[in-house]
């Protein structure tokens, strides 16, 4: 199974403990992340299963290419589904990779759990993102309560991060208490439910901003972005951009 089913998460009863790191007055009661592109780099990570596909051509060509356009159908789909506003249904999205292609639902469910969950999660904790490990521990040691969005099912590559059990909530966008892909806000604000807290008191942390910041902006949380400086456009309002966990550590130890 890929989708993953919301744990029932306390309600927050402390008040905001951390500087928020878009200054002024604010405080931050709990952090809430993304994954893909977030707790790990992502870039290396494709590179490394585009090489794979890519030797299962040598052996196996005509299934290699079904792979290839199974997968990229697959991605295709959640982003004419985000650009839409369609319902996020795990199910629409493999049915639709499937009518594209031409291949069956059931082999494209198999395809994607394969190459987009099974198989990176083998070797996740050699591209945890820096200082990963110490944000954590930090936000551990000032008791502030972590979460997860993702627009995928998140529990396998947190496990292969060595991450697994370190955020409640964990929340995915085809959850059926959601059912929105990022920016629509609906996940981030049934994070705030189960929190008990006010969207402004929970940051956002993520790596990108056309559907982290959006998202978070949508939904009157502050959001972090985490990489190099935003070049296009104006960012949305209460998102600011840094450049490394290292500098948001930085902040949050005031």
């Amino acid at each position: 199974m890929m989708a993953t089913n919301t744990p029932l998460v306390p309600h927050i009863s402390a008040r905001p403990t951390l500087p928020s790191p878009l200054g002024g007055s604010a405080r931050i009661a709990a952090v809430l992340f993304d994954l893909d592109g977030t707790l790990y780099r992502q870039r290396p990570v494709r590179i490394r299963m585009a090489m794979e596909l890519a030797l299962s051509t040598l052996t196996a060509p005509v299934s290699a290419a079904a792979r290839w356009r199974a997968l990229q159908a697959f991605r295709e789909a959640q982003e004419t589904m985000r650009r839409a506003s369609e319902p996020a249904s795990m199910a629409s999205q493999i049915a639709a990779a499937a009518a594209r292609t031409g291949i069956s639902e059931d082999r494209v469910r198999a395809l994607v759990d394969e190459w987009m969950f099974e198989r990176p999660s083998r070797f996740l904790r050699s591209y945890l993102a820096e200082g990963t490990t110490e944000l954590l521990a930090l936000l551990a040691s000032k008791k502030v309560p972590i979460g997860l969005f993702s627009d995928y099912p998140s529990e396998r590559k947190l496990s292969g991060l060595g991450l697994r059990g370190r955020f409640s909530p964990v929340i995915c966008a085809t959850d059926a208490e959601v059912g929105a892909f990022k920016p629509d806000p609906r996940g981030f604000l049934r994070a705030c439910e189960l929190w008990g807290l006010a969207p402004s008191d929970v940051l956002y942390v993520g790596d990108r901003v056309e559907v982290d910041g959006i998202g978070a902006a949508a939904a009157g949380m502050p959001c972090v972005i985490v990489g190099p400086p935003h070049s296009s456009g104006t960012l949305p309002a209460g998102t600011i951009v840094l450049p490394s966990f290292e500098r948001l550590s930085r902040v949050f130890a005031g």
